[in-house]
Order: structure tokens, then C-alpha cells, then sequence
């Protein structure tokens, strides 16, 4: 999951975007004393790109936001942590498109302006009560500068926020891109429990904001895997303000540019969720080469990354092969001939010609299964399709904090 990109994340960092303001409330909707809702201002005139969850229990607010965003251009992004706001039925519909109203009221704007999103405990009714009684102050205390409290205001089980910045020069002038993420558990996007939200005050269209952000989503968010659960309410979403006066079109060698600076800033976010894993000890990217087609290279690394016995293989640290060559053959690749393939962990060849090499060597594979952040790779001598995967090993706190969830 690495590419050459000309561009430098600032992990971490988390600049303000002109256009863009953002405010967090201790709302009290799961959590006590702790922020818990946020509210995301996008200056008017503005454009914004949005993906969202495959799973077809898709959450309430993924709902109502789907159908704003096809409404009207976004003012707003409501998001509250804690309560995923899904198999609510509805009364779920009710409560995201009312909180939304809450917000269109205060701000003097349209409701199908607000785009809202939940992340939290699925089946539990989202009370209003929060929304109701934090709304004002958050309206009065939107700030550019509140990146890194809006991070921490949408985790659940995350252990940390996930932020950072890129400035891109263009050739107008330079613009500045900003993003946030949370996903601990429950991460398998396939768009896009994940939330991501990224910002530029660059000018782009709203048709070629939301190519940009599809072609980000691909070799990001869409190739991580933490359990393989895809959860109701993933969503990602891009906004440019557009007050930097700096404008992008589509075919330039701006676009270029800017699109590198979403694709490495998303490619950073994806990349934390997957590090901080609920349990998580190990950061493995699982790449597949020489498959026939990109379909089936994303077969097999998917099928190794989602495999428990592999995943609880690299939390202890026991190289056992065998448990990714069984992977490989189970991925449902037609026309795979077994004496073609090789893995290899990082550079140590494990498996050549269809079974052990001659020269591996137990302690060579422990060497790298060792390893906090290392690389399988599966090459199956078919085609020139490649794919790259990103995945963590499953821990006793795995399962230690989902048993534990909701109590």
C-alpha cells in the first residue's frame, strides 16, 4: 500500500482550511465528559463528494445524507459518536433527519443542507435531548483551527485520533488539504465502523471532487482490513471551500496534484485505522502480483488478510505458511496453477514453485513474523494484476473489547 507520491503528509497536523470551520460538544449522547458530537461548516459556495457504506443495513443518517446530498449543496456536516443510529427503524429516520433540522434552524439554512452521520453501538434509539441542548453552543464556537478536538470528538474504540495535513502548490497559488478519520473495529469499508472527512480550500467542481475522492477510496479506505465486518454507517467525505480563489480543473496538471495530495492523505488515514486496530500489535500489507485480473488479486489478499488463522498466527508471531498458502487456494481463483506461485515474507521466500523452498528456514520466517509492520507477498505467475492490502493481526484484546462493548 506505498506509491510514489510528490507530496508530503504532515501526520498529525491538522492546519485550517479557510472556508472550513469545525466545533465539538461534550453532547452526552453515550459518553459522560467527553465531546462527542461535532459540527463541520462548509463555506457557502462550496462543493463537497461523498462514498458511503455497501452494507444494505446501512445506517438512518447514511440514508438521510444520501438523499441531501442529491438535494442541495452541503452547508453542513452533523456527526455524533457513541450511537450508530442503525436497525432504528423509523424512528432512526426521524431522529437523523430532525437533528438535522436542529442545525438548519440555528444556521439559517435549508435542512437538506445538513448531512449528518453516527458512529456507536448499533439497534439503540438516538435520543434528540443532546442535539437539542448543545446545538446553540456549537453554532457560536466554529473555529478553523478545531481539527485535532473534532478527531477525538467521532472515535469509539479508537485509541487516538487520526489527522493531518498537506499544503499543495499549484500554479495559482498553494491550497491546503486537511482530513480526519476514526476506525478502530468493525473495518472492511467497501464503499468507504469508519468516518472519514477531508477538506480543501482549493476551487473543483463538484464532478471532479467526487472522481478525485472515488479514485482516493480505491487504494485507501477500500483496501483495509481490520476484522472483515463492513460496518451500517462507513462514509467518507471530501469538501472544498473553494475561498482560496485557487481553481482546479479537470485534465491539468493542478489536478494532478491536488489528486495526489487526497489520494496520500486518505492513503495515511486508512493506513492508521488499520494500525490502531482494536488489539492490534502487528501492521501487515498483504500484496498480491502477477494475478490475471485486479478482481482476482484483491480475491487473494483479501482472503489472507480476513483470515483468523492467519491473523492470530501474526499475533504470536509463528510463521506457519501454511495457513496463507491455504488462503491462496481458497480465494476461488480459476485457472490458478499452484506450481507457478510464490510467498514470500518480505525477503524471505517461503513458498516457491508450489511448496516450501528449498532454502527457507523456520528461524528466517520467525525474523519477520517478529516484526511490528512487515510485507506477505503472493506472486501467482498469471497475469500483471496487482493488488495491496493492509490488515492487523487479531489479539486477545480483540476480542477482550468487543465481548465488552457495550457494557
Amino acid at each position: 500500500m506505498s506509491t510514489a507520491l510528490p507530496l508530503s503528509v504532515q501526520a498529525g497536523v491538522g492546519l485550517p482550511v479557510t472556508g472550513v470551520r469545525l466545533a465539538v460538544a461534550a453532547a452526552g449522547v453515550r459518553y459522560k465528559d467527553r465531546e462527542d458530537l461535532v459540527l463541520i461548516e462548509l463555506a457557502e459556495g462550496g462543493t463537497a463528494a461523498a462514498v458511503f457504506t455497501r452494507n444494505q443495513f446501512c445506517a438512518a443518517p447514511v440514508v438521510v445524507a444520501k438523499e441531501h446530498l442529491a438535494k442541495d449543496p452541503v452547508r453542513y456536516l452533523l456527526i455524533n459518536s457513541g450511537n450508530a443510529n442503525a436497525g432504528t427503524g423509523d424512528a432512526g429516520m426521524r431522529a437523523a433527519s430532525e437533528s438535522c433540522q436542529l442545525v438548519a434552524t440555528l444556521a439559517g439554512c435549508r435542512v437538506s443542507q445538513v448531512l449528518p452521520f453516527s458512529t456507536g453501538v448499533i439497534g439503540e434509539d438516538l435520543p434528540l435531548s443532546p442535539f437539542e441542548k448543545s446545538m446553540p453552543d456549537l453554532i457560536s464556537r466554529l473555529a478553523e483551527n478545531a481539527w485535532e478536538q473534532a478527531a477525538r470528538a467521532i472515535m469509539t474504540t479508537d485509541t487516538r485520533p487520526k489527522f493531518c495535513s498537506v499544503e499543495i502548490q499549484l500554479s495559482a497559488g498553494k491550497v491546503t488539504l486537511t482530513g480526519m478519520s476514526k476506525g478502530s473495529g468493525m473495518i472492511r469499508p467497501d464503499m468507504a465502523t469508519m468516518l472519514a472527512y477531508l477538506a480543501t480550500d482549493a476551487q473543483v467542481e463538484p464532478a471532479l471532487l467526487q472522481s478525485m475522492l472515488d479514485e482516493a477510496v480505491a487504494p485507501s479506505f477500500n483496501s483495509i482490513t481490520v476484522d472483515g465486518d463492513t460496518s451500517t454507517n462507513d462514509a467518507c467525505v471530501l469538501l472544498a471551500s473553494g475561498v482560496s480563489g485557487v481553481s482546479v480543473e479537470a485534465g491539468s496538471a493542478d489536478a494532478q496534484l491536488l489528486q495526489a495530495g487526497i489520494t496520500q492523505a486518505c492513503m495515511y488515514l486508512a493506513r492508521e485505522i488499520v494500525r490502531d486496530g482494536e488489539g492490534a500489535t502487528k501492521l501487515v500489507e498483504v500484496a498480491v502480483e502477477g494475478a490475471f485480473s485486479e478482481s482476482d488479486a484483491r480475491a487473494v489478499a483479501f482472503t489472507i488478510a480476513h483470515s483468523p488463522l492467519v491473523k492470530t498466527a501474526l499475533f504470536a508471531s509463528d510463521p506457519n505458511w501454511g495457513r496463507i498458502l491455504a488462503a491462496v487456494g481458497r480465494a476461488g481463483i480459476e485457472g490458478m496453477d499452484i506450481n507457478a506461485v510464490t510467498i514470500s515474507l518480505d525477503d524471505v521466500v517461503i513458498v516457491r514453485n508450489g511448496g516450501r523452498d528449498p532454502a527457507y528456514r523456520e528461524e528466517d520466517g520467525q525474523r519477520v513474523f517478529g516484526q511490528e509492520a512487515f510485507q506477505i507477498l503472493v506472486e501467482l505467475g498469471m497475469g500483471d494484476a496487482v493488488a495491496r492490502v493492509l490488515t492487523c493481526d487479531f489479539s486477545y484484546d480483540y476480542v477482550k473489547i468487543n465481548a465488552e462493548y457495550r457494557s
